[in-house]
């Protein structure tokens, strides 16, 4: 098995825009001829759009683009400058009147630390359908931190990660954009690799030790955070199964993030079939959370210092990561 790009896998392509001053942005995951997709939400206070369209039940087959957006529920409007630019290249359902491109979205929190007024909004989901793809401070990985459980003051700056493998014909690709409550693992040693600061600001401590600290405290942290993530295969499987897919994913987030799925976050992972390759389902899925962790790993260590908040680069310069 190797490791390729995210960007590898055909008939997707991925664009990110954002703004930098403030602090947010949006990456849009473009399936122009149709993906079967599915979704698995766990966190208590997701911002979506159209994610119904993937439950079995619903009569949508495909869907023609994933977006991961900041701006919490105000970034769904994001969503309508990538119908736009679905809908001038003929991209969407024909209902006879019109073709209607189906395009899911989850947004993150990130009004915390730039402008609290300047959100993903059409024209930044138009311009990232023809914008390129790079993991770190870019697309919905503007304005993503972790590590937030006692406040801005003590937590760290993150990103949007992507990783991909690919074993004979079949591949397989996740990208995250971290914004979790919690910190940040890294799944093959347990180590913390991001995460609450402590009090001096010169490494981390743990959020669960705090958490279960103060467990008698009712807390109002509110929906302020969301790890958003997407599994990318070429992998031939209907919407049931990639529902499935979107699910054992989820794995990967409970590997890296602790903690994890909580009501202070929307945990959302989408998953897109291309498919092209006959493959097995419980391997797929099984490869589906191995990939997302990384893209969670991705997203930490590509991440680079920014609105005064340190990264996990800044931390390892210094040994304490």
């Amino acid at each position: 098995m190797k490791e390729i790009a995210i960007t590898e896998i055909e008939q997707i392509r991925i664009g990110n825009a954002q703004n930098r001053e403030a602090a947010t942005g949006c990456t849009v995951i473009l399936c122009e001829e149709g993906a079967t997709a599915g979704v698995d939400v766990r966190g208590g206070g997701p911002a979506s759009r159209e994610t119904q369209l993937l439950n079995p039940l619903a009569a949508a087959d495909k869907i023609h683009a994933v977006l991961l957006s900041g701006g919490s529920a105000f970034g769904l409007d994001a969503a309508g400058g990538v119908m736009k630019y679905l809908e001038e290249r003929g991209v969407g359902v024909d209902t006879g009147v019109a073709k209607v491109p189906l395009v899911c979205t989850s947004c993150l929190f990130d009004l915390q630390i730039g402008s609290k007024d300047i959100r993903p909004d059409r024209e930044m989901g138009y311009r990232a359908c023809s914008g390129d793809y790079r993991d770190g401070n870019y697309g919905a990985g503007t304005g993503a931190t972790v590590g937030k459980f006692k406040g801005t003051e003590f937590m760290m700056k993150t990103g949007i990660g992507s990783f991909a493998l690919q074993e004979g014909p079949l591949k397989i690709g996740a990208i995250a954009a971290v914004n979790a409550l919690g910190d940040v693992f890294d799944y093959q040693t347990g180590e913390q690799i991001a995460g609450l600061l402590n009090e001096e600001k010169n490494g981390l401590r743990s959020t669960e030790k705090e958490m279960y600290r103060q467990c008698l405290e009712v807390r109002d942290l509110f929906t302020g955070n969301t790890t958003l993530g997407a599994i990318i295969t070429n992998a031939d499987f209907d919407k049931a199964q990639m529902n499935k897919i979107a699910a054992m994913a989820q794995n990967g987030y409970a590997r890296s993030i602790r903690p994890v799925h909580t009501q202070a976050d929307g945990d959302t992972v989408y998953a897109l079939s291309t498919g092209e390759v006959t493959a097995d389902l419980n391997a797929v899925g099984t490869l589906a959370a191995q990939v997302m962790a990384e893209a969670i790993r991705s997203a930490v260590f590509s991440a680079e210092p920014a609105y005064g908040l340190p990264c996990a680069a800044d931390f390892m310069k210094k040994g304490n990561v």
